[in-house]
């Protein structure tokens, strides 16, 4: 960036502190209506689960919330400045398949463990704690490689606009984000992931019409097509038709194709934080929820990238753009800050504004999850689980507010150690698949395969990441002469890592299942069933409440759990079918005839292919943003009115820990009496959500 940052300090801190207190304020406040008004008690349940209650719009605006990464708009803007049109199809097909094929293993989860709070959970109950402690290690790895790649991204984002310190940045952002992942449990997360898609979206939007239509400099496709062309005659790019930056044609860009699909398997299928959200969804609506958060996620890196980075291309050589007259420096590059630079080139300060709220929200929306991942696997999996089994519900809250404390305050001071290290949020978003692919494979069997040995599920994943290593390493050391972070960094090893780490179970897994001596008989998934929801009586007795009135809390008849487990076995059956024809569609049937044939965007392909980014982004919109007010509108209806009530003082609402039930309705029939026989009493406000 230039030297001197295009914003104040001041912006930097107001930003990153004041937002976050607002969001832990307005989350407060919301934890507060919701227990109030709807009898939402923040058990261990209601915690971590949400009750298991949570509809398709709120859980699809979660996916495309979890999944907008700082990487999501950094390093996908990244690839289109190194490579041009293909790096953001790349990057959001390659990227996008996970969370479609994941729709499948949330139904199986819910299927056969319907009572898990993790998916590590369902594991040891099939394979016991020997093969518990290795997916703990492998679902620890995978959320400390994520929260380093928000915490890098966006620090180097706010030090480049604001000239904050990287060390204070990292230990800053996740302040407002604890505070209110604390306060209100995984719902917090569900709603000011709402909050902050919205905001994405908006600014993604502002960035696009700038680029493409308003814009003084750029201002339409046409504009950005020739000046890309001019582009490619000054530095052509090693590897696509015609060095071109308007192909598919990109050997470079396939090769982070291959990286960045494997990769993704690992921080989807392995990220207790998805898991999650599958758990906390309605039986109903995991489906269709994770369905069409994954498409509508699509449209963000695809256009983000395809405005950004392009326009960082289109204008490198004009004044206005902070490192002219010089391309932008490798390191930068790497370190995200394509997009900045170009929000700069376009709107000036109020890009970098715009840029700075972006990346906040990109960061502590995806932190937010994660932050509920670890504290549900430090609470459930380890505390519960070999510490104090019979944990209270008090006791439980207690431990996963701690380990959220705890676990940001590690992951500050290791962020900031990688700074120092020159480790940036590229390189680590291209090794992470070498870290924890290897457990992908076995993970996703022990829901889907009644014939996976003990064996093949405890040892397969450790033998893959010591496969992965050594090709990763060797591969560098005999490529760049040495093992350093540029050499080790390069795509050759990274690929190498990336797929040995993905494919190599498929050796081992068969091997170790079907071995003599090692192979068990098929699985019936009982024990899976065995699983227990936490003990929230004494949190409920606290309030004067019953545990039956707060929502996901009330004990399902036979009845409904057949009808519940048709639905699922229902839904299983068109996720397959689905994510089948979806990962076709987007990773063979759309790139690679583009990619065979080496052809070269005209004008008017270019402005198309850019018209129906847009287009998609606005399917997105309604579906993440104006669908999930659609479905909760009755209960924000009724909320609403028992708000409006309840300051009007014509009726006031169950008040936990201050008036039992019964208390409450007896004031309710005295006020009744009071109005007289005339007048019709109010309609009561429903406790269930």
């Amino acid at each position: 960036m230039s030297t001197t940052p295009p914003l104040s300090k001041a912006t930097g801190y107001g930003v990153v502190v004041g937002l976050g207190f607002l969001f832990a304020f307005g989350m407060m406040l919301t934890t507060f209506v919701l227990r109030r008004y709807n009898n939402e008690l923040q058990t261990s349940e209601v915690f971590s689960t949400a009750g298991r209650t949570v509809k398709s719009g709120l859980e699809s605006s979660a996916v495309v919330s979890s999944w907008t990464w700082a990487a999501t708009l950094l390093q996908s803007s990244s690839v289109a400045y190194r490579y041009g049109v293909s790096g953001p199809f790349w990057y959001a097909s390659g990227a996008t398949v996970q969370v479609i094929l994941f729709a499948t293993l949330a139904i199986e989860l819910k299927r056969k463990a319907p009572n898990a709070h993790t998916f590590l959970e369902a594991i040891r109950a099939r394979y016991g704690p020997a093969t518990h402690g290795t997916y703990i290690v492998f679902g620890l790895m995978t959320n400390v490689l994520v929260t380093a790649m928000l915490l890098t991204g966006g620090s180097a984002v706010v030090t480049s606009l604001t000239g904050v310190p990287t060390a204070a940045a990292c230990f800053l952002l996740p302040i407002g984000v604890v505070l209110y992942t604390m306060f209100g449990g995984i719902k917090a997360t569900f709603l000011t992931d709402y909050v902050h898609t919205v905001m994405i979206l908006v600014i993604i939007f502002l960035f696009a019409f700038t680029a493409y239509a308003t814009s003084s400099v750029l201002g339409s496709p046409g504009a950005v097509y020739d000046a890309l062309v001019a582009a490619a005659e000054r530095h052509p790019v090693a590897g696509n038709a015609q060095g071109s930056y308007l192909t598919m044609h990109s050997q470079e860009g396939a090769v982070f194709f291959v990286i960045n699909l494997v990769g993704n398997f690992g921080t989807v299928f392995c990220d207790n934080g998805y898991y999650n959200k599958a758990i906390a969804a309605s039986p109903v609506h995991a489906l269709p929820g994770y369905i069409a958060g994954g498409l509508s996620w699509f449209a963000i890196p695809w256009l983000a990238a395809t405005t950004m980075g392009l326009s960082a291309l289109a204008l490198e050589n004009n004044p206005v753009f902070p490192s002219y007259p010089n391309r932008m420096a490798p390191a930068d590059v790497t370190a995200g800050l394509v997009l900045p630079q170009a929000a700069v080139a376009l709107l000036g300060k109020g890009g970098a504004a715009a840029t700075l709220l972006l990346i906040f929200m990109a960061v502590t929306s995806a932190m937010s999850a994660e932050l509920i991942a670890v504290s549900s696997i430090w609470t459930y999996d380890i505390y519960q689980t070999y510490i104090n089994p019979q944990a209270s519900g008090r006791r439980l809250i207690y431990m996963s507010h701690t380990s959220c404390v705890v676990y940001a305050i590690i992951m500050a001071s290791f962020s900031t150690g990688l700074y120092y290290a020159g480790i940036s949020m590229g390189y680590l978003y291209l090794m992470m698949g070498v870290i924890i692919s290897g457990a992908v494979l076995p993970a996703s069997l022990t829901l889907l395969w009644d014939r996976q040995s003990w064996a093949a599920a405890t040892f397969s994943p450790p033998l893959a990441l010591s496969c992965s290593l050594i090709a990763w390493l060797v591969t560098a050391s005999k490529q760049g002469g040495s093992l350093s972070v540029t050499s080790t960094g390069a795509n050759e090893p990274m690929l190498a890592g990336n797929v040995v780490a993905l494919l190599a179970p498929c050796i081992f897994i068969p091997i170790l299942s079907f071995f003599p001596g090692l192979r068990t008989p098929k699985y019936d998934w009982m024990s899976m069933k065995l699983i227990r929801k936490g003990d929230d009586s004494d949190l409920a007795a606290a309030a004067h409440l019953d545990l039956e009135l707060v929502p996901g809390q009330s004990a399902q008849s036979d009845h409904e759990e057949q009808m519940e487990q048709h639905q699922l076995q229902r839904a299983a059956k068109i996720a397959r079918y689905m994510t089948l024809f979806l990962t076709l569609a987007l990773l063979v049937l759309w790139p690679f005839p583009m990619y065979g044939s080496g052809y070269i965007f005209s004008k008017r392909f270019f402005t198309g292919w850019v018209s129906v980014g847009i287009l998609w982004l606005f399917c997105s919109s309604l579906c993440v943003g104006v669908y999930p007010l659609w479905e909760g509108r009755h209960t924000s209806s009724r909320t609403f009115k028992a708000i409006f009530l309840d300051i009007t003082g014509k009726r006031k609402p169950v008040m936990h820990g201050r008036a039992t039930i019964a208390e409450t309705a007896e004031v309710e029939e005295r006020g009744d009496e009071k109005n007289g026989a005339d007048t019709p009493p109010e309609e009561p406000v429903e406790g269930k959500a």
